[in-house]
């Protein structure tokens, strides 16, 4: 009865109706290695299209990080939105936890489904496996944006007190959070203007489907992140690169932005957003969106990868009725009953961080797939 009772679910539900009537289906692909990935996928891919990887970071499942861009995107790109190792529906029994890994597992996935060519989105955790894999498999990646993802930050910077929290503990406390204190502590900390009086209850809702799956591995996965990590240990990539920051994130410092910048040096940009923290691409997600578009479409190198006139039909048909909304670039929301904005408005569940997977009642947290 709990699980019928649950918003949090029934806003999942919307996501994944959403997703599905954008022409995206589900589908898990097992790579024989023990390691199964859950990937969101066209239901019909364009050939003539190009195909652009969304990698989402530690939250709510990938459905509720990238919902909104979905119509901005899919007119130009075959779009894939997977879920990574340890979240909604994927996993691997094998013990490597590196961002390394993950970006192999990725490349590995989209080679199942005859992709050879992508560019890259990744937020925040999602921009460590996004980079790594441009560093990796640099002639199968075009472009990466990376979005508040701070892959130049160093162990040390633990230590010497760059961050708000003291260690890996408390950063896993805030990321994971199993009690509504923790998680009102991470909304803190991942929005500029965060709501508060959140009633306890919806907290707890939301935390029983989206932070008690897998939460062993999670943890492992923040501690292989850090460690031994210094600066002259990454690699530069090559690729056309975007970086975008909320101008006041509390969970990697603008710094480490600036600092990502200088080191992949003349083939990356940055975007500050003002007024907008680490989630901003739920706070703000209109100028999020408006970079992306900038970057990826608007400033692209092949404009006849794509029929012209099959575009224009397709991006006026399918979306004209939020180009009035579009054109307000202060608004979080949009008038658009097919936009994720407007469900979020609808919803207490705006509010949310970006938090994790699909519930699994059946699986052990702590414990390995069954």
């Amino acid at each position: 009865m709990a699980r019928c009772l649950s918003l949090t679910g029934s806003a999942d539900f919307l996501y994944r109706s959403f997703f599905s009537y954008s022409g995206l289906r589900s589908m898990k692909t097992d790579l024989q290695d023990g390691t199964v990935m859950h990937c969101w996928v066209p239901k019909s891919h364009k050939p003539l299209k190009p195909s652009l990887l969304l990698v989402h970071g530690f939250g709510a499942n990938a459905m509720w990080q990238y919902g909104d861009l979905l119509h901005h995107l899919m007119p130009r790109y075959n779009i894939y939105v997977p879920d990574l190792l340890f979240f909604g529906e994927s996993w691997t029994q094998r013990p490597d936890r590196s961002e390394a890994f993950q970006a192999r597992c990725l490349m590995r996935l989209m080679e199942a489904h005859g992709v050879r060519r992508l560019s890259l989105v990744g937020i925040s955790y999602g921009g460590f496996v996004s980079y790594s894999m441009a560093a990796q498999f640099p002639e199968a990646v075009e472009k990466v944006v990376l979005c508040c993802s701070g892959v130049c930050l160093e162990e040390k910077d633990l230590t010497e007190g760059f961050f708000e929290v003291a260690d890996l503990e408390e950063v896993a406390g805030i990321l994971m959070p199993q009690t509504p204190e923790k998680l009102r502590e991470l909304i803190k900390f991942a929005f500029a203007k965060p709501v508060n009086g959140v009633p306890s209850c919806f907290l707890s809702d939301y935390i029983d489907v989206f932070c008690t799956e897998f939460v062993t591995q999670k943890k492992e996965l923040i501690r292989a992140l850090t460690a031994d990590r210094k600066l002259d240990k990454i690699p530069k990539i090559e690729q056309p690169t975007l970086i975008i920051w909320g101008e006041q994130d509390k969970i990697f410092p603008l710094e480490l932005g600036y600092r990502l910048q200088r080191h992949i040096g003349d083939n990356a940009k940055i975007e500050v957003i003002k007024n907008a923290g680490h989630a901003l691409n739920i706070e703000k997600p209109k100028e999020f969106a408006k970079h992306l578009k900038a970057f990826l479409i608007e400033n692209s190198s092949s404009p006849g990868s794509i029929s012209s006139s099959a575009l224009s039909l397709n991006w006026s048909w399918s979306w004209r009725s939020a180009s009035s909304s579009d054109s307000d670039s202060n608004s979080s929301t949009t008038t658009n009953p097919y936009s994720l904005s407007y469900l979020r408005h609808k919803s207490f569940f705006w509010i949310s961080p970006s938090p994790s997977p699909s519930p699994s009642p059946s699986r052990d947290p702590g414990q390995g797939p069954t």
